[in-house]
């Protein structure tokens, strides 16, 4: 379902019928682009949920991904304090730069949206098996062997945390979040869902 949050006022009047438009990965958090919406663009955004901007130089309405096929599926949309911008949270249907890169933005990416590219990597290895793909021979083997990789991980976490070594509790931290997210995978469970499932949690 599509959110809308403090965009009833929306400040059309401060640059002639213009408004920067932000789009931005939901999950990871990565700012992808940024153009500009007039209230047609704007509207058409909401209604047909995806990114639409409006181009200057073309003199019409753009919707992001209409030759390449990568649109920016719309999620959520918000805007700042003042209501002179609107940040567009999106699901990208594949690299967003017209330089065929994941973001206009080079070495933007948040820390944790590494996970995100991660998860995307064994979620293909997953899909297309590759001979020499360690993840992919993973998901060849039954349940059972990777369950038991996960719980491998689990004892040398606890073993790196009870000998107070810091080098081997990063690392096998490492290892069992790796097995961990093959683990989920092969569930067809999406990280973000628990990271969901924690926020409610939070808030009870």
């Amino acid at each position: 379902m599509l959110n809308y949050n403090n965009i009833a006022n929306l400040n059309w009047d401060k640059l002639k019928n213009m408004i920067p438009a932000i789009a931005q990965h939901y999950v990871s958090g990565e700012i992808l682009m940024c153009g500009y919406m007039n209230q047609e663009a704007y509207h058409h955004t909401l209604e047909k949920k995806l990114f639409t901007l409006y181009s200057r130089q073309k003199k019409r309405l753009w919707i992001k991904g209409e030759t390449s096929k990568n649109f920016l599926y719309v999620k959520n949309i918000t805007t700042d304090c003042d209501g002179d911008v609107i940040l567009v949270q999106v699901q990208p249907a594949g690299n967003t730069c017209h330089l065929n890169r994941f973001s206009c933005f080079e070495h933007s990416q948040p820390i944790y949206s590494f996970l995100l590219q991660l998860e995307n990597i064994i979620k293909l290895r997953k899909k297309k098996k590759l001979e020499k793909s360690y993840i992919s021979n993973l998901f060849t083997q039954n349940r059972h062997r990777i369950a038991q990789k996960v719980g491998e991980e689990s004892v040398e976490v606890i073993i790196a945390f009870l000998e107070k070594n810091s080098v081997n509790l990063i690392n096998e931290s490492s290892d069992l979040l790796f097995h961990l997210l093959i683990l989920l995978q092969s569930m067809s469970i999406d990280l973000e869902l628990i990271i969901n499932n924690l926020k409610d949690r939070m808030h009870k």
